[in-house]
């Protein structure tokens, strides 16, 4: 029998604090080279990365609508954040994640929590794999000790360059070095997936980084190395007032609020695929939008990476035995304490073992697997991830998801407004069938009226709805007089009337059908 969803909130034994504070480390374990990996990746000190996943936790940990959910830098916004960075300066990202969260906890407030889930998981998904194909274009060059390109395309296109540096030595360059390090890190991540069962509670990433670590200052590896300050205030960046006047930009309000659509839907998503992780308490999407307006203006104010709720981190407090927002909140307790009291361990960490953590993750991200699970709701959809990934590439995260949405709608309108006829006649019965194929809708009814007057009068005929997905009311009270006619010409009209005003009263119900693809699989990709 499944637990009463208010068992997990009602149990405050003393079993509930061990098994939040075990938990509790396990994320803890998860989250440190992520929050560092990402900062890096995204073009900020690895601090501000550090700083995030300290507010995901304890602010947004006890405000969250979803409470076995944690929060932190994300691989998702890796991009994103890169190009405002480069776009606007570092200076400028605290002012626009601030309006980000403003916007999140303004949409919290008006309920708009629900619709975020309504995006198409194409699109996601898309969005997730060409975030992916981004982030191995850019963590390649960062893996050989070198610096990203510039454009997504300028890092895919030179790509060849950092293989060839990361080969052959070039005068008296460690490129070779930090190369050899990287693809070592990744492959102990890959063989750490082999191990027994009760070893895989200890994150890959630690495992890879840690023994790395220990190689490289045994070995005195000439190598970068990541550079934490050891007091956080100086690393934080406080929006200047000429940074609140740059608001009034165009293009700095746009990129607010394209962080703010994608992590919102980022955070939404990963919500939905925790709560089939659990039987305690389900998401209040408002509230969780809410709690993360305000980390992401909390995040702002310190000039911090934004943050969004992170399926990899919450899987793992899942897994781990979590039962409350605990376990959240005490794993940035444990980020925040080795930062404050031993930056010096962190320092040792190569830069290239964090930056093959994210190249893994872009592969897991671009995984053929989505394409595997999108295929059966047919070639449409596969279309639009298709087109999602490669718009993101060839142009930016922002236009590349508004094209997919764009495919999308127009997926949908087509969905809508698409209505096969087909007028069958048996030589033998001489019985007629009509095969209604679609979506019955107003926009079609001249066509479905010229197809039923065809019919000659005292014919025997039958209406086929198997392949209706839909039909209205105009369409529905057609059909209903076309039958009432046809009858009284001495005809035979044979209608599944209650079938279809079944079909008339659950269109809600299919329209939500239509943009629900595997949401859990589209979340788990994410980090």
């Amino acid at each position: 029998m499944n637990e009463s969803p208010s068992i997990p909130e009602a149990n405050t034994g003393n079993n509930t604090y061990v098994k939040d504070f075990m938990a509790s480390i396990v994320v803890f374990l998860v989250a440190l080279p992520l929050c560092m990996g990402i900062a890096i990746a995204s073009g900020v000190p690895p601090a501000l990365g550090l700083i995030t996943g300290v507010i995901g936790g304890l602010v947004v940990g006890a405000l969250s609508g979803s409470p076995l959910q944690v929060s932190g830098p994300a691989a998702g916004l890796t991009v994103l954040v890169w190009e405002l960075v480069q776009q606007h300066g570092i200076g400028m990202l605290g002012a626009i994640v601030l309006l980000a969260g403003v916007l999140q906890m303004l949409m919290g407030v008006l309920k708009m929590g629900q619709w975020f889930r309504a995006i198409s998981p194409a699109v996601i998904q898309g969005m997730l794999a060409g975030i992916g194909v981004l982030i191995i274009g850019s963590q390649i060059h960062v893996m050989v000790d070198d610096g990203p390109k510039g454009s997504g395309l300028q890092n895919l296109l030179s790509i060849p360059e950092a293989i060839y540096k990361g080969i052959f030595p070039l005068d008296g360059s460690s490129h070779h070095i930090a190369a050899a390090v990287g693809v070592f890190t990744m492959a102990l991540m890959f063989g750490w997936s082999y191990v027994p069962k009760s070893l895989k509670l200890i994150p890959a990433p630690l495992v890879a980084v840690v023994i790395v670590t220990v190689a490289a200052a045994v070995l005195q590896l000439p190598i970068k190395y990541v550079n934490v300050a050891s007091n956080l205030a100086a690393v934080t960046q406080f929006p200047t007032m000429a940074a609140f006047t740059n608001l009034l930009n165009a293009s700095v309000i746009g990129s607010a609020i394209a962080l703010c659509f994608i992590a919102s839907a980022e955070t939404l998503l990963s919500a939905a695929a925790v709560d089939r992780m659990h039987q305690g308490e389900r998401t209040k999407y408002n509230k969780e939008l809410f709690a993360q307006g305000v980390g992401n203006t909390i995040c702002g104010v310190l000039g911090a990476l934004p943050m969004t709720g992170v399926i990899v981190r919450s899987s793992a407090n899942v897994e781990a035995g979590a039962k409350t927002r605990l376990s959240a909140m005490m794993h940035s307790v444990w980020i925040l304490g080795l930062v404050v009291f031993a930056p010096f361990l962190l320092n040792k960490i190569p830069t290239t073992a964090l930056a093959a953590i994210l190249v893994y993750t872009g592969f897991k991200l671009v995984s053929p697997k989505a394409v595997r699970e999108l295929k059966p709701y047919g070639w449409a959809e596969v279309g639009i991830y298709f087109a999602t990934l490669v718009g993101i590439v060839a142009t930016n995260l922002l236009v590349g998801v508004m094209i997919g949405l764009g495919l999308a709608l127009v997926k949908l309108l087509y969905t809508f407004s698409h209505l096969g006829v087909r007028i069958h006649t048996e030589p033998a019965t001489n019985e007629t069938t009509v095969i209604l194929d679609g979506a019955a809708t107003f926009v079609r009814l001249p066509k479905l009226a010229a197809a039923l007057e065809s019919i000659p009068a005292g014919t025997s005929v039958k209406l086929d709805i198997e392949k209706l997905s839909y039909i209205d009311h105009a369409c529905l009270d057609l059909i209903s007089n076309w039958r009432k006619q046809h009858i009284a010409r001495e005809g035979q009209a044979e209608v599944p009337l209650a079938d279809l005003q079944q079909r008339y009263q659950v269109r809600e119900a299919t329209v939500d059908s239509l943009a629900q693809p595997p949401l859990m699989a589209a979340a788990k990709a994410g980090q």
